[in-house]
């Protein structure tokens, strides 16, 4: 096979990854916000709620998880999902695996404010939905990009897990071309992918870290 050839497999596949990639980010931050919101929540029953789900998100393998999603419908509903269902669990999957990390994220950085803030605010007649988006939220981001940059880069090594499902992401597309091969070649470009990817998603971070640099402690 000419590396030509192996380069516009590769892309397909590094196409199919970086969806994941973008498709978690979508649905996972904002989750993750109403997950942290749930986590301090002062209904007892809601909050216990959302720690068990952090718990199994955060202490079962991503892997496990992937698998519950695919081949729950059926199992336990008796439902046949088609083919496009793989790429659909794949996310949903995702989505609630990484929303329970982020969400840890943002309570940290939420409790993590002095209570003397919200007091002044309420002093100056803001309400407290007012509060937290004009005041409280803008200081939590530019605390917790450090964690979420690290659960970024992960996320983006994590979507090659997405070739237990038969998605034809950048890994899966690699190891059938080594396996077909028999060198490496493939391998290396895929590395060299990820690595690019993670590169340009630290500099990405890291300017919204000093976009939010006027926020000092």
């Amino acid at each position: 096979m000419e590396l030509s050839t192996i380069i516009e497999l590769l892309g397909t596949g590094a196409i199919t990854s970086v969806q994941i990639f973008l498709f978690t980010l979508v649905g996972a931050l904002p989750l993750g916000l109403l997950v942290s919101f749930g986590r301090m929540s002062k209904l007892l029953v809601l909050r216990w709620f959302v720690r068990l789900y952090i718990s199994l998100m955060r202490g079962t393998p991503l892997i496990l998880q992937l698998f519950i999603v695919y081949f729950g419908p059926y199992y336990v509903l008796g439902i046949q999902m088609g083919a496009d269902y793989r790429f659909t669990a794949t996310l949903i999957a995702f989505i609630l695996n990484y929303a329970a990390y982020f969400s840890e994220i943002y309570r940290s950085g939420i409790e993590s404010m002095p209570r003397g803030q919200y007091e002044a605010a309420t002093v100056l007649g803001y309400s407290r939905t007012q509060t937290f988006v004009r005041i409280i939220f803008p200081q939590v981001v530019k605390r917790i990009i450090p964690p979420m940059t690290n659960e970024t880069i992960t996320l983006v090594k994590d979507t090659a897990l997405a070739f237990t499902l038969g998605v034809a992401e950048m890994f899966t597309q690699a190891r059938a071309i080594v396996a077909s091969q028999g060198n490496l070649i493939a391998f290396l470009i895929a590395g060299i992918f990820y690595y690019g990817f993670n590169a340009v998603v630290a500099f990405i971070m890291e300017r919204v870290e000093k976009a939010f640099a006027y926020y000092h402690e």
